[in-house]
C-alpha cells in the first residue's frame, strides 16, 4: 500500500470479501486485515470462485488516515496459487 508519493502506508485497514461457492456474499467468505508499517498485508483464503458470468475476483476496500478510501476488485491468474497487488491511495481531498 503506497500513498501517491510513492511512501509506505502503514496501519491502513483492507476489508476483502467475496462470493462464496453458490455466488453468495457471506460474512464467512470476508475479512479485515491490517498493513504492516511497510504498506503490506497478507490474506489467505479460499479460491474466488466465478459466478453469474463475472470472473472470479475478490473485493476491497481501504481505509487509511488522511486519505480517500479506495474501492478495488482483484481477479487471479487462472489457476493462480498466489497473487498480488499494488494499490496507492490518494489524498483526501480538502
Amino acid at each position: 500500500m503506497l500513498s501517491t508519493d510513492c511512501r509506505p502506508l502503514g496501519r491502513a485497514r483492507v476489508q476483502l470479501w467475496q462470493a462464496n461457492r453458490k455466488g453468495v456474499y457471506t460474512r464467512a467468505a470476508s475479512a479485515t486485515v491490517i498493513a504492516g508499517r511497510d504498506g503490506r498485508f497478507r490474506f489467505e483464503g479460499p479460491r474466488p470462485v466465478p459466478y453469474e458470468g463475472r470472473p472470479a475476483h475478490i473485493h476491497l476496500r481501504v481505509i487509511a488516515g488522511e486519505h480517500e478510501i479506495l474501492y478495488a476488485r482483484y481477479a487471479p491468474a487462472p489457476r493462480a496459487q498466489r497473487g498480488t497487488v499494488r494499490l496507492v491511495l490518494e489524498p483526501e481531498a480538502l
